[in-house]
């Protein structure tokens, strides 16, 4: 089973591992397309103006922008699943892991970067900030990775079963040509929004502690304060409810 995430907003500073090469990432026969989107950015990030970077990162104080004024070539980098953090990445408490729920993680895990495009949880990345949504100039990166890296991805998913723990918004880089399961959190008969993504964390972490293979596997896990609801199967597509207590 593989598991997609989304990235988040926030991302940790430094690193000690070396700067990004084409061989730290999945599909390295892919990489100048990677190159493509990142020459975008780098360019915008030397020359525009403070209204160019507020669109591109989504951050009112100029202030913050040397951070990422950085050639990605000169930047250290880490695990892309210990680079960012936010709501999700917090409720994972990846670092606190088991070794092998770690490596269950790193192996069954991709995580779709709005810079980067897909990669896999355990692949290296720099510092960044690129704002969920932000086109670079006028180049879409979503529409550019769906373009380009559909068919690899799909080839490499091949007959796994997969588990879609990402926002929505995602599906602009990727719609997998199997079925996909899907996962609804329901609080007092209310769709929950924003807290979903600490539930999205909760499950991949739980599903690492217990090393889970399988969409069935996943549905009769016992989760604390989850409860599978109602389970909708539609063509390609299977989404499992959950009623948050």
């Amino acid at each position: 089973m593989l598991i997609l995430f989304s990235p988040s907003e926030g991302k940790r500073q430094g690193g000690s591992c070396p700067p990004l090469n084409e061989t730290d990432l999945i599909f390295p026969e892919l990489f100048e397309k990677r190159l493509e989107v990142i020459e975008q950015y780098e360019y915008l990030i030397q020359n525009g103006n403070d209204e160019d970077l507020y669109e591109l990162f989504g951050i009112k104080d100029s202030g913050e922008y040397h951070r990422y004024r950085h050639p990605i070539k000169s930047l250290s980098t880490m695990k892309a699943i210990e680079r960012y953090e936010g709501v999700a990445y917090d409720y994972l408490d990846y670092s606190n892991l088991t070794a092998d729920a770690q490596k269950y993680i790193d192996t069954h895990t991709l995580i779709f970067s709005n810079l980067f495009g897909p990669v896999r949880a355990s692949d290296v990345l720099p510092d960044y900030k690129l704002k969920q949504g932000a086109a670079i100039g006028s180049f879409i990166p979503d529409k550019h990775y769906k373009t380009h890296f559909t068919a690899a991805l799909d080839a490499m998913i091949g007959d796994d079963e997969i588990l879609d723990l990402r926002a929505g918004y995602y599906d602009k880089f990727y719609i997998p040509e199997q079925s996909v399961t899907t996962l609804k959190f329901l609080k007092g008969g209310k769709v929950v929004s924003h807290w979903a993504k600490a539930y999205r964390g909760i499950v991949l972490r739980e599903a690492a502690k217990r090393q889970i293979d399988s969409v069935n596997a996943l549905v009769a896990m016992n989760i604390e304060g989850l409860m599978v609801e109602e389970i909708i199967e539609k063509k390609k597509k299977k989404e499992i409810i959950y009623r948050i207590f």
